[in-house]
């Protein structure tokens, strides 16, 4: 018996987004109550980086399942990110 394993693990622009993002939302969890403080997240923007968490990680998925090609994913994926931090960046103003 064979099994065939087709996950390949590639390395996307929303694989390191959410990469980071998760990281930060863990390291803003477990730091010390201190004022003063680099990354001071509250309650609700701790649940506006999870839920970028979770949507860059399904978006990714869709993009995925939409491409084949590494090089297209790449382009799409950071003209997406481009895009979504400049609409940001705009409704901020």
């Amino acid at each position: 018996m064979t099994t065939k394993n087709n996950i390949k693990l590639r390395l996307t622009p929303l694989n390191i987004v959410t990469a980071l993002s998760l990281a930060l939302l863990i390291s803003t969890m477990f730091q010390p109550e201190k004022r003063g403080q680099h990354f001071d997240l509250g309650a609700f923007h701790q649940f506006l980086l999870g839920s970028l968490i979770v949507v860059s990680f399904i978006s990714d998925l869709i993009f995925r399942f939409a491409f084949k090609d590494l090089k297209k994913i790449w382009l799409v994926e950071l003209v997406f990110i481009i895009f979504t931090v400049v609409l940001v960046l705009i409704l901020k103003k």
